[in-house]
């Protein structure tokens, strides 16, 4: 599932291409999505100017003056930018066009069907699915004192923790895995165990290992691509993600792997305690 490098590169990928302009077509081809389309989606929309693209969590936010289309990408759904008079015929999974006044075409592909596509005339932060989030990770409203008062109570895995969106949003499995390696914290250990200098240690390997997998243009999960139809390259980087029974790259020993939460999650355990 794309978390938030991945939506993040997106975001900036497609930005450029439609900020300032009006969306002057809205083509729907298959509303049945993780929750259906508004079937009134082009009425409001079409005529609406794009005035700025954002992200909370997972979830892309283009802004216009009558409201916000709400796009999420689901398990494997991606969003493409063609040029004008550069727009390849529509595929099986291509579910939506949005065509601007210029002929740039922005095209929601998604084999899965478990993204979403929403629109919100309100204040985002009253919209159902943004209101109990919690901070962003890069954000410097997240740090280690709010991460070891939010967790004080808590006695769940300290990797279940940290996938809640309640807690930190967009973190997800692979990077929760990769930063807790770094952290030298196991994935089991109780969310509210951790001392006030692993707090510290895990905030910022949480951050470091977000902000490099930006650099890389996120993971290749699955058939996540971005706007230009290319992979992210972190995975390139993974110390324990998906290394079960290989040496770890710091000690040597072995690398575990253990469901938890019914996800895979990837330990060495001589590393991390």
């Amino acid at each position: 599932m794309p978390e938030l490098p991945e939506v993040e590169t997106t975001r900036a990928g497609i930005a450029p291409h439609i900020c300032g302009k009006a969306f002057v077509r809205t083509h729907i081809r298959q509303p049945k999505l993780r929750w259906p389309v508004n079937p009134d989606l082009a009425a409001v929309l079409n005529g609406q100017t794009v005035m700025a693209v954002s992200r909370r969590a997972k979830y892309l936010l283009i802004h216009t003056g009558a409201g916000y289309l709400i796009i999420h990408l689901g398990m494997s759904g991606s969003l493409r930018i063609y040029e004008p008079g550069q727009h390849p015929p529509p595929q099986k999974h291509d579910h939506a066009d949005f065509e601007f006044a210029d002929g740039t075409l922005l095209r929601f592909h998604d084999p899965r069907r478990f993204g979403a596509i929403l629109w919100f005339a309100g204040a985002l932060e009253h919209h159902p699915l943004l209101q109990h989030l919690g901070p962003e990770p890069l954000s410097a409203d997240f740090d280690a004192a709010y991460l070891q008062h939010t967790l004080a109570k808590q006695k769940r895995a300290i990797k279940l923790a940290l996938m809640d969106n309640a807690v930190v949003v967009g973190v997800g499995n692979i990077y929760a895995n990769e930063a807790l390696f770094q952290a030298a914290i196991a994935p089991t250990r109780a969310a509210n165990s951790l001392q006030a200098h692993e707090y510290t240690a895990l905030v910022a390997a949480i951050k470091d290992v977000l902000q490099r997998a930006l650099a890389a243009g996120g993971s290749t999960l699955r058939d996540f691509v971005n706007s230009e139809g290319r992979s992210g390259y972190f995975q390139q980087q993974y110390a324990v993600y998906g290394r079960q029974n290989e040496n770890c790259p710091h000690c040597g020993g072995l690398i575990y792997k253990i469901t938890q939460g019914q996800r895979s999650s990837f330990y060495c355990p001589q590393c991390q305690h």
